[in-house]
């Protein structure tokens, strides 16, 4: 028998098909004027208790938010905390982890070419400063300082103005450009 009854019904739930046979069926025919009556009470009843429940959790909702103000939660508490536990699941992820471990390893590379490129051009400023160009330099540098020294400081009791000694200074290399480029003729004809 009960092989009988499980072939009669299926325990599959009604597909989108069978719901529109069943809404398009009139079973209103079949009914008695007692069956109808109870079925139109207990539609009733339904829709009565809908109602309460809709009503119970409105109430329900409007009490947590009381609850929630109360103990000092709002809307940015909530998202900072949604948010605070995205960040931490997404940090936990194989991806993120793969991510930020290539990330370090890059720019552990990208220090310590730094690193190297400081200290060529630590080198490079060395030799430059070795060199006999810039050993001239800093000798009339030098020179020119110890020049200036002696005329404002120097003999001159009175020790000199600073427009003299920008004057005597500046009539000194010139003379001294002047001898240089003499010099050079003099040199070039030499040769």
């Amino acid at each position: 028998m009960e092989a009988q009854a499980q072939g009669l019904l299926e325990t599959e739930p009604l597909q989108g098909r069978d719901e529109d046979a069943v809404a398009s069926a009139d079973f209103s025919s079949m009914l008695s004027e007692e069956e109808k009556e109870e079925l139109k009470a207990e539609l009733v009843q339904l829709e009565d208790e809908i109602t309460t429940l809709r009503q119970v959790l409105s109430a329900k909702e409007r009490h947590l938010v009381e609850i929630k103000q109360k103990l000092g939660m709002n809307l940015m508490n909530e998202l900072k905390q949604n948010f605070s536990k995205s960040w931490h699941d997404m940090q936990t992820t194989t991806a993120y982890k793969k991510t930020h471990e290539t990330l370090s390893h890059a720019g552990q590379k990208a220090t310590a070419a730094f690193s190297n490129v400081g200290t060529a051009i630590s080198k490079k400023f060395g030799d430059m400063r070795n060199s006999p160009t810039f050993k001239s330099f800093e000798e009339r540098v030098e020179t020119t300082v110890t020049s200036l020294k002696t005329k404002v400081g120097g003999t001159n009791p009175n020790g000199g103005s600073f427009e003299e000694v920008l004057s005597s200074t500046a009539h000194a290399s010139a003379q001294s450009l002047a001898g240089g480029s003499r010099r050079t003729k003099e040199e070039e004809l030499q040769c």
